[in-house]
């Protein structure tokens, strides 16, 4: 199951972003991916200054948006990383890691994101493609829109035949580690939202306390 999500960043914030990518020290890819033969990208150098501003600012959009909160139950999220892709430049079929080392701990790699920053117009090529069975779905989304997506789905970049790719990226380590499980509780916290209001108070009471007890069997003990 995938997530859209408009407008994560305002305006002013994609902004903001662009500004400091456009002045930040940008390095190969593969640092993060040393084995990789499929990953050519940039990724901003994690001692730029850049970088800290940038990870902060993102974190911050997706921790105040209610949709992605409610999609993702984030327990732990890794710092975002803003990822560049100049002509030529793909991010073939791959896998997200499963473990990711964040300081002493690792995280678990649930949910990941992607955060899109440039028109999509002012590029050519570019997309994600998230495979599903024999067929893709694309995404090119807006700037300051994210999707959401299980990072245990086979997915890739295809590659920019023209202009630059700028986007975020992050993974989740979810409260509710299954993928089926947070989906099933995805859907009835969006059914109580949407026809709450227009139970009996009983049954809304009722449906609060299924979906209380299912989170709290579900969630992943710290």
């Amino acid at each position: 199951m995938f997530l859209e999500i408009e407008d994560v960043l305002t305006a002013n914030e994609v902004a903001q972003l662009r500004g400091w990518a456009e002045k930040a020290r940008f390095v190969d890819g593969r640092i993060t991916s040393p084995h990789s033969s499929v990953k050519d990208n940039l990724q901003i150098d994690h001692a730029d200054d850049a970088y800290a501003a940038s990870s902060r600012l993102m974190a911050q959009a997706l921790q105040r948006n209610e949709a992605f909160r409610n999609f993702a139950f984030p327990g732990v999220m890794a710092p975002p990383l803003l990822a560049r892709y100049e002509p030529g430049m793909k991010y073939g079929p791959h896998s997200d890691s499963a473990m990711i080392q964040l300081g002493s701990r690792q995280l678990r790699s649930d949910v990941s994101c992607t955060i899109f920053l440039n028109d999509p117009d002012s590029y050519e090529g570019g997309a994600l493609a998230v495979h599903l069975g024999s067929r893709a779905v694309e995404f090119k989304l807006k700037p300051g829109a994210a999707v959401v997506y299980p990072s245990t789905t086979l997915h890739e970049v295809t590659p920019v035949t023209s202009g630059q790719r700028l986007v975020g990226i992050t993974f989740i380590e979810s409260q509710i580690a299954d993928p089926a499980l947070r989906e099933l509780l995805y859907d009835l916290d969006e059914v109580a939202a949407l026809e709450g209001n227009n139970m009996s108070w009983e049954n809304r009471i009722r449906l609060q306390h299924v979906r209380t007890n299912l989170r709290r069997m579900w969630s992943v003990s710290k």
